[in-house]
């Protein structure tokens, strides 16, 4: 049996788009690894090692305690009480010269106006808008009240009101798994300053960076309404690009030969990209300026998927995936051709 590299076998196990392979749920996933396997046949037994570990491992559903549940309903309900004791005791306290008397008086009126500002505050929350952003570098999951799951890449926004969690504003970059509520046919809406994503229940990436917004459907169906009143429809595997600017639209099926960039959680898939355009995506989701100290690789072409969990593992991939070497400067990233190859 030949020797397992454990480099790649870590960087496998972490791959989001690695793992959609080995339990066979995206076909766009599929595809790219299944031709990535073709190329690199050296690497069959890690590969092939990863994906037993991958589908060996059973995940248990955290349930939150029933002993938790009534722990937080006695605490609502202890508040509720004691918010009652105190207007009766407001009623019933005298108003004399007794210290002991005062002191209660002041005490209940103090946890009055404590529980004013609480339930103030909560009222004035109740109706307010929901923002979720995260920072350069930083990646957070998020599970929406009507159970829709979103990934949000670094420099990222999400926006929603609490009376319609269904539909969002989006800025930058993230991943939908899109809760389907077959019994109102509720659609969920993601918009963006290019378009708004139409959909009943499937998953998506959708990106608005560089001036316009990217739509990769992996799963489902949506449907989409574009800024200037045209609407088209998508079906998984194709990828749509439009920007109100220029008021261009591209809708393209993913092919080997197609050149397209996708994100998935903690994940980067290039296909076909440019090295220039590798770069960009960094420089989005870490907040770095990009330079490269020789002009021809910014041309070089990359295929292949990319960790995403921190700009040092970030790096090192493109930089083994590349031949480049990558100097970190003060948050500029400066490229060279590495003297090596």
């Amino acid at each position: 049996m030949g020797k397992c590299n454990q480099s790649l076998l870590e960087i496998l196990l972490k791959d989001s788009s690695f793992n959609n392979w080995a339990k066979k749920s995206n076909q766009n996933d599929m595809a790219f690894w299944e031709k990535w396997i073709r190329e690199h046949p050296d690497t069959i037994e890690t590969v092939y090692t990863a994906r037993d570990i991958i589908i060996g491992i059973a995940f248990k559903k955290d349930i939150l305690p029933e002993e938790k549940i009534n722990k937080e309903l006695n605490a609502v309900l202890a508040q509720i009480s004691l918010k009652k004791e105190i207007e009766d005791a407001k009623k019933v306290i005298p108003i004399n010269r007794n210290p002991r008397a005062k002191f209660i008086k002041y005490s209940a009126v103090a946890a009055i106006g404590l529980l004013v500002i609480v339930f103030g505050n909560i009222a004035l929350n109740s109706s307010s808008e929901v923002t979720h952003k995260t920072g350069f570098g930083e990646i957070i999951n998020l599970k929406l009240p009507d159970g829709t799951s979103v990934v949000l890449n670094g420099n990222s926004e999400i926006k929603y009101s609490k009376e319609d969690t269904r539909n969002i504003a989006l800025k930058g970059e993230a991943y939908f798994k899109v809760k389907s509520i077959p019994a109102t046919k509720a659609k969920f809406w993601v918009n963006t300053k290019d378009l708004k994503v139409e959909v009943y229940g499937t998953q998506f990436h959708v990106n608005t960076r560089e001036k316009k917004t990217d739509v990769l459907l992996d799963e489902g169906s949506i449907h989409l309404v574009l800024d200037n009143g045209d609407t088209t429809e998508m079906v998984p595997g194709e990828l749509v690009s439009f920007s109100k600017e220029n008021n261009r639209i591209s809708q393209q099926k993913l092919t080997t030969e197609l050149p397209y960039a996708l994100w998935r959680e903690d994940t980067y898939v290039f296909n076909n990209i440019t090295l220039e355009e590798v770069m960009k995506n960094v420089k989005h989701a870490y907040g770095v300026v990009i330079e490269f100290n020789d002009e021809e690789l910014k041309h070089q072409l990359l295929t292949g998927g990319i960790p995403n969990q921190n700009l040092k593992i970030c790096l090192s991939a493109i930089e083994k995936s590349t031949g480049t070497q990558i100097v970190n400067k003060d948050n500029k990233l400066i490229l060279f051709k590495n003297s090596n190859n």
